[in-house]
């Protein structure tokens, strides 16, 4: 049967995720599935899906692999980070323009769920690691990757510079760190916002002054001149000096330091046959546990073929293979990461992750948002 596949991008202006408090629902609410029902969109006969750029797993090879097996045909719409996947889902809310949503993870899934942008899928959750299932195990969505984000830095920049590896988070506030550091945003980007609660639970864990201080913290870097960027592709490829970004148009370099995955590290020696000089920074509770999701959308027109690429993407044949499709970890118990070209002896793991919940990510984001805004404006 003969391919379709259909690319297009979208790239929002505006950027509503940090600031969607309306309407929402109660958390224990959330759990359950909408009574909001959007009448759907009207059937084109192709399932749509809205995820972020640099989703890898959606490569043509496996697009197709889908299209041939189902004789579904597949449009691909990109935003630039998950916050542009909400900001597209609740600005398309009374109309969506989607069937299915890929890619928003535990800081934003609260606020989709709140504002009854989701409804029921009809996967099993089988064989799923229990780090996947603990931020949310209800029907409205369903994990499809994890992995922990947390700082890189560049091995080589610092011993060339003479500069000491941080041991605390308040050492990147001191002037050898001056305008070598790079953010994404936590309004747009997802690993931004995961990295902005764990510095919380980091400071609040801190003895003596350093207690408390995550937004003092923020506003001292961006006095020491850190870079902050729309979405991780920005910080990582354009300004980190310590990645793949060196070899690709548009790099400026800079930056020794910047928010990744712990095991970012790892991918870079797999793709450059056991090189790398990046590595993570894992300070206790300086990381935070990411888990990606995906779910059908409210008001799809393709409900069964988004159903149908559900079930696809958590498949044995194509989860286990996540480390290769999108650089992070499978959600299926007994998947590891490849052995070869140093991919897993390089993908290092966080001695204690931050300990954030959904209960605290729908008190505080908000405000941590806010404050963020403020800190480093």
């Amino acid at each position: 049967m003969k391919s379709s596949l259909f690319i297009s991008a979208i790239f929002l202006c505006s950027t509503l995720s940090g600031c969607l408090t309306g309407d929402l629902r109660s958390a224990d609410d959330a759990l359950d599935p909408c009574e909001d029902t959007i009448p759907a969109r009207d059937s084109d006969g192709v399932l749509h899906i809205l995820t972020y750029d640099i989703f890898q797993g959606y490569t043509n090879e496996m697009i197709e692999q889908f299209v041939n097996q189902s004789g579904i045909e597949v449009e691909i719409i990109r935003t630039d980070d998950a916050g542009g996947i909400l900001d597209q889902m609740m600005l398309t809310k009374s109309a969506p323009q989607a069937d299915l949503m890929i890619g928003l993870d535990n800081t934003y899934l609260p606020t989709a769920l709140k504002n009854c942008l989701l409804i029921e899928h009809s996967a099993q959750a089988e064989n799923f690691t229990q780090s996947s299932m603990e931020f949310y195990e209800g029907p409205l969505a369903i994990p499809f990757d994890e992995g922990d984000v947390c700082l890189n830095y560049d091995e080589d920049a610092l011993s060339n510079a003479n500069m000491s590896v941080p041991t605390s988070l308040w050492n990147l506030t001191e002037p050898q760190w001056n305008g070598k550091m790079a953010f994404p945003s936590p309004i747009t980007s997802s690993p931004g916002r995961a990295f902005l609660a764990a510095t919380h639970d980091y400071f609040n864990h801190q003895p003596g002054n350093e207690s408390g201080n995550a937004s003092n913290w923020w506003k001292a870097i961006a006095e020491n001149n850190a870079i902050f960027t729309s979405g991780w592709t920005e910080s990582y490829t354009t300004y980190y000096t310590g990645g793949y970004g060196q070899y690709t148009e548009g790099y400026i370099g800079g930056a020794y330091i910047t928010v990744s995955y712990c095991h970012s590290p790892g991918v870079e020696a797999y793709f450059a046959e056991n090189y790398t000089h990046s590595t993570s920074l894992t300070l206790p509770r300086a990381s935070f546990h990411q888990v990606e999701y995906a779910g059908v959308i409210n008001g799809a027109a393709e409900v069964d073929a988004a159903q149908q690429f559900i079930s696809y993407l958590i498949s044995q044949d194509v989860n286990s293979n996540m480390p290769i499709y999108n650089s992070m970890y499978s959600v299926l118990n007994g998947s590891e990461i490849p052995e070869n070209n140093g991919y897993r002896y390089h993908s290092d793991i966080t001695p204690r992750s931050s300990y954030i919940t959904s209960e605290m990510i729908e008190l505080h984001m908000e405000s941590w948002l806010e404050e963020w805004t403020n800190s480093t404006k």
